[in-house]
């Protein structure tokens, strides 16, 4: 029997998973590294120009990604959860310092399991409300993310 919070969590849930052929290790370090966040996390043809993480429960993050006009969209955050090389945990509620953030969007829990190797990468993104949750969808999430997998994969093949 499904609870009216699991309904309310599906509603608000957008699910990215992927199986990377590097080991669990390399795939969290490069959502953790500043120098290797910038080298992927953007959709091309957008890039990261700025990364700057302190990666521990508190620990504020900052990633600045740049649209090929040359538009800055700041994604500040803190990460809520840290167990390295298995789950990471980060929200835009809070930018700095427990300080909160203007307009909560989303929670991100991020999971990297071993596979034989591989890693299955799982991206839950947890939105505020639906209506934020059909934006994020609208905005393209799932190419969006899903590119940023492929970059991803791609960059750790070579690490």
């Amino acid at each position: 029997m499904t609870t009216k919070n699991e309904n309310i969590a599906a509603n608000r849930e957008l699910v990215l998973t992927r199986i990377i052929d590097a080991p669990r290790e390399k795939v969290f370090r490069a959502w953790t590294d500043p120098e290797l966040l910038k080298q992927w996390f953007a959709p091309l043809p957008y890039t990261t120009s700025f990364a700057q993480t302190d990666v521990r429960p508190g620990g504020a993050s900052l990633i600045v990604m740049r649209s090929p006009e040359g538009q800055e969209i700041p994604c500040p955050g803190v990460y809520l959860e840290v167990i390295p090389n298995e789950r990471l945990v980060f929200t835009d509620a809070y930018i700095n310092a427990w300080q909160p953030s203007e307009k909560p969007f989303m929670t991100a829990v991020l999971t990297f399991e071993d596979v034989g190797g591989k890693t299955r990468y799982t991206a839950r993104v947890l939105h505020w409300t639906v209506a934020d949750r059909e934006a994020h969808e609208k905005m393209g999430f799932h190419e969006g993310w899903g590119k940023c997998a492929d970059q991803l994969a791609a960059l750790v093949a070579r690490l």
